[in-house]
């Protein structure tokens, strides 16, 4: 049995799709899928990088520095965000493949195909931010999307807002796809598999956090 990888009919058609999946023996799509995604990821950080979003360490600079040194300076965050986008998309898909499949013995692709469906709801998510950034000057951690935005009422410490605004709506989606995905194919207890998705998500949060936290004094130190 072959099966041709469709993201929108898994989301749409998911026990289906699941149950083909699990019987199939040869996967078509696989790289294209995983190709199409990283591009689709690249573009949608240029897209934010054009406009800025991320970009408050340099404009906070664009004074002390001259012209020349300015437009280099929004040049490689550019780059760098493209770079970033393209480590992220493979990270994403390969990465928490490989762990699951040391975990449970699933078939490595089979693992792939769920971290594409992982990243293509993260890179809806991303997407979602571009406006609530440019109309409501909602930063990603404090989104209303995210947990953010009530860590921001109870405390000012930066990591703690970062942490909780790393956890959203789609995050908490993806960890239950990601146990059903898992349950669907291991024989493994379920919760077990709970324990496993929701501390790899929360080491991914608290990366995240680190991450943010330290963005601005790396920015400082490239440009300032």
């Amino acid at each position: 049995m072959t099966y041709r990888i469709h993201l929108f009919r898994i989301l749409t058609s998911m026990e289906d799709n699941l149950f083909r999946i699990k019987k199939t023996e040869r996967i078509q799509n696989l790289w294209k899928v995983s190709i199409i995604l990283a591009l689709t990821s690249v573009i949608v950080y240029l897209l934010m990088a054009f406009l800025g979003l991320g970009s408050e360490g340099i404009s906070s600079n664009a004074v002390s520095l001259s012209q020349p040194a300015y437009e280099t300076s929004k040049l490689w965050f550019v780059l760098g965000r493209m770079l970033y986008a393209l480590l992220f998309a493979a990270f994403i898909l390969f990465v928490p493949s490989l762990l699951f499949y040391l975990l449970t013995g699933i078939p490595y692709k089979k693992l792939v195909i769920m971290q594409q469906v992982v990243l293509a709801v993260m890179l809806v998510e991303r997407v979602l931010w571009i406006p609530l950034v440019i109309f409501a000057g909602l930063n990603w951690q404090v989104s209303p999307i995210s947990f953010g935005i009530i860590a921001s009422y109870i405390t000012e410490t930066p990591w703690i807002i970062y942490f909780f605004g790393a956890i959203t709506l789609f995050q908490l989606w993806i960890i239950w796809f990601q146990v059903k995905y898992l349950s669907t194919f291991s024989e493994m207890k379920k919760y077990v598999i709970w324990i496993n998705v929701v501390l790899l998500h929360f080491l991914g949060w608290c990366l995240a956090a680190l991450t943010a936290f330290t963005d601005s004094y790396i920015l400082g130190g490239w440009f300032g």
